[in-house]
C-alpha cells in the first residue's frame, strides 16, 4: 500500500469519526449540555465553598485574637501607676468582662472552627473569672466535648475546679480520675493527680498522703512531684 493510498485511509477514518461523535452529539444534545452545566456548577460551588470557609475562618481567628489581646492584658498592680500608653485592668473579673463577649461571639457562630472551640473555653473561663458559674460551667461543658483531647482536658480541669467551688467534689473527684485514666499533653496524668490530692487534704487525708508519696516517688522531675514533695515535707 503506498503512501497516498494510507493518508486518504486515515482521512476516510478521521471523518468517519467526526462525523460520528457528531451525530452523537447532536442526538444526545440535552443530556451533554446537562452534565456540562452541572460539572459548571459543582466547580462553582466547590470555590464558592472554598472562600467562604477561608473567609469565616479568618474572621473567627481574627476575633478569637482581639478576645485573647484582652484576656491577656496585664492587671494592675497596686501602687504601681501604668506606662504611658499602656493598657491594664483593676481587676481579673473587669478583663474577664471585657474579654467575654468576643469569646462568646466566636463561640456562638463559628464554633465549627478551630477558634470556635477554643472561645467556648475561654468563654468559661472568662464567666468563672465573672463569677458566673451555671452559664461557665455551660460553656465548658461544650469545650469538654471537644475531638481535641488537649483542649477537652483542659476544659475538664476547669470543669472540675468549678465543681469543687460549688460544693460538688464527687463530680470533680471523677473528672480528676478520668483525667488521670487518659492523660493528655496537655494535662498529664500527674497535674490531675495533683488537683485529687488537694482536693483529699481536707476530705480524706490518707488518701491525699497516699497520692502525694506516688507523686514523689514516681514523678521527681515533674512540677507536681516537687510539690508533693513539699506537702508531705509540710512546707
Amino acid at each position: 500500500m503506498d503512501t497516498q493510498t494510507r493518508h486518504a485511509l486515515k482521512q476516510d477514518r478521521f471523518a468517519t469519526a467526526t462525523a460520528s461523535g457528531l451525530d452523537w452529539l447532536q442526538e444526545n444534545r440535552t443530556s451533554a449540555i446537562a452534565t456540562v452545566t452541572a460539572v459548571v456548577i459543582l466547580v462553582a460551588l466547590i470555590i464558592t465553598g472554598v472562600v467562604v470557609y477561608n473567609s469565616r475562618s479568618a474572621k473567627a481567628q481574627d476575633l478569637f485574637g482581639q478576645a485573647m489581646d484582652i484576656y491577656n492584658t496585664p492587671l494592675a498592680q497596686p501602687g504601681q501607676p501604668a506606662l504611658p500608653g499602656e493598657i491594664t485592668y483593676p481587676t481579673a473579673a473587669a478583663r474577664a468582662k471585657a474579654a467575654n463577649p468576643l469569646f462568646v461571639q466566636v463561640a456562638e457562630h463559628y464554633n465549627w472552627l478551630e477558634p470556635g472551640k477554643n472561645a467556648e473555653y475561654f468563654a468559661g473561663l472568662t464567666y468563672l473569672d465573672m463569677g458566673q458559674t451555671a452559664s461557665a460551667e455551660s460553656e465548658l461543658q461544650k469545650a469538654a466535648g471537644s475531638h481535641d483531647n488537649g483542649l477537652a482536658a483542659l476544659a475538664k480541669m476547669a470543669l472540675a475546679g468549678l465543681y469543687r467551688q460549688t460544693g460538688r467534689d464527687d463530680q470533680a473527684v471523677d473528672i480528676y480520675r478520668q483525667l488521670m485514666k487518659n492523660p493528655t499533653v496537655t494535662v498529664p496524668a500527674s497535674a490531675a493527680k495533683l488537683q485529687l490530692a488537694g482536693l483529699y487534704e481536707t476530705t480524706n487525708p490518707a488518701e491525699a498522703k497516699k497520692l502525694y508519696a506516688e507523686l514523689k516517688d514516681q514523678d521527681k522531675t515533674t512540677v507536681a512531684g516537687q510539690i508533693a514533695a513539699q506537702k508531705l515535707a509540710g512546707k
